[in-house]
């Protein structure tokens, strides 16, 4: 289904917006429930808070805000803590009469979320590149060309001249600069106009705790794995995680290797649970890393996301060392062959020597 925006105003008449048309759908609803992708992250998060608050100021309906899975990464935690975000883990939500769900920076069916809303599901609203299945949703707003989902969800408020609360456009900035960071930078004119809406109305010096929240001693631990078995292929750097002490730990790995002056993609495949999480980032311009993430996993798991970022996920029949290294082994070729790499023994990022040589000074 193509994305149902805002038509242009026809004979003098006004144009329809889509927060309009969102609020509308829901004057029926008793109470609206927001969820997203499992492992929330900031826009995300920020997201559903600023739906919460559009629909709470402007319709007067209760609303709940839920989580999917664990927010681990300590930057998340800390902003779910210093912005006091309400969040009920989905696995308790109890699902009443006349209650509508809202899916935030997420799409049905693509594997990135856990949770059964039935027939209750009213809108999908996102910026993600990967498709879902959004044929019988009421109320569609995907805009691929967004950097974040929270600059559309700043665009609503600013439609119906709902001033955000310093709480929320803290969340709401925040949100949408974890979007934005990436090298290059992806930003339309509508992402630009809702960071300068916002920046004079959050709470700068709570970002500023956010960004630099204290780190757990498995943080370090998980980056020396990650740099010990870090391998180069041409234009690809691929960090292999034995043992990964939570899921979101793979981005923060990819977004420090992307860096390597001599690669333009860098995967980090990280077994965490039953599962091999994995986390790409491109430094290239039309690299599709969603799409193409999801052509190497293909009948082998789950994946989605942007032009240069992307996640996903392989579930494991068995952990036991020899299984994770055929998954392993076909993942590698699987990624060589899409990226058009020729078939390699890959170089260590850090030569061995060097490791041990560290270890025995």
């Amino acid at each position: 289904m193509a994305r149902r925006s805002a038509e242009p105003a026809v004979n003098g008449r006004a144009k329809t917006r889509c927060s309009d048309r969102f609020l509308a759908g829901l004057s029926d609803a008793q109470t609206v429930t927001f969820i997203s992708h499992v492992n929330p992250d900031p826009d995300s998060l920020a997201s559903m808070m600023g739906l919460a608050h559009l629909v709470e100021s402007c319709l007067d309906k209760p609303t709940r805000l839920t989580r999917d899975g664990l927010i681990s990464r300590a930057e998340n935690a800390a902003m779910v803590d210093l912005l006091k975000v309400p969040l009920v883990p989905i696995e308790e939500v109890e699902w009443s009469a006349g209650e509508m769900v809202v899916m935030v920076d997420s799409q049905p069916n693509t594997g990135r979320h856990s949770c059964k809303y039935g027939n209750r599901l009213y809108a999908v609203i996102d910026h993600h590149d990967t498709p879902g299945d959004v044929e019988e949703v009421p109320f569609v707003d995907i805009r691929h060309g967004l950097g974040a989902t929270s600059s559309l969800v700043t665009s609503y408020l600013m439609e119906q001249n709902v001033s955000p609360p310093k709480r929320l456009a803290t969340a709401l900035l925040y949100g949408i600069e974890t979007e934005l960071n990436g090298y290059p930078r992806e930003a339309s004119s509508l992402d630009d106009s809702a960071l300068v809406h916002l920046f004079p109305l959050a709470n700068k010096d709570l970002i500023a705790r956010i960004r630099n929240a204290r780190l757990p001693q498995a943080y370090f631990g998980c980056f020396l794995q990650a740099l010990q078995s870090s391998f180069i292929y041409d234009k690809l750097i691929i960090a292999w995680v034995n043992d990964l002490p939570n899921p979101e730990l793979a981005a923060e790995v990819v977004d420090f290797l992307i860096r390597f002056e001599e690669v333009d993609y860098a995967v980090c495949a990280g077994v965490h649970g039953e599962r091999l999480i994995l986390s790409v980032r491109a430094a290239v311009a039309d690299a599709q890393a969603g799409l193409m993430l999801k052509k190497v996993v293909n009948g082998m798991g789950r994946a989605g996301g942007h032009d240069r970022r992307a996640g996903g996920f392989i579930p494991l029949a068995s952990t036991a060392p020899s299984a994770i290294e055929q998954v392993q082994s076909e993942l590698r070729k699987r990624l060589l062959k899409v990226l058009d790499i020729d078939e390699c023994r890959g170089q260590r990022l850090v030569p061995r020597r060097e490791m041990l040589q560290n270890i025995q000074a």
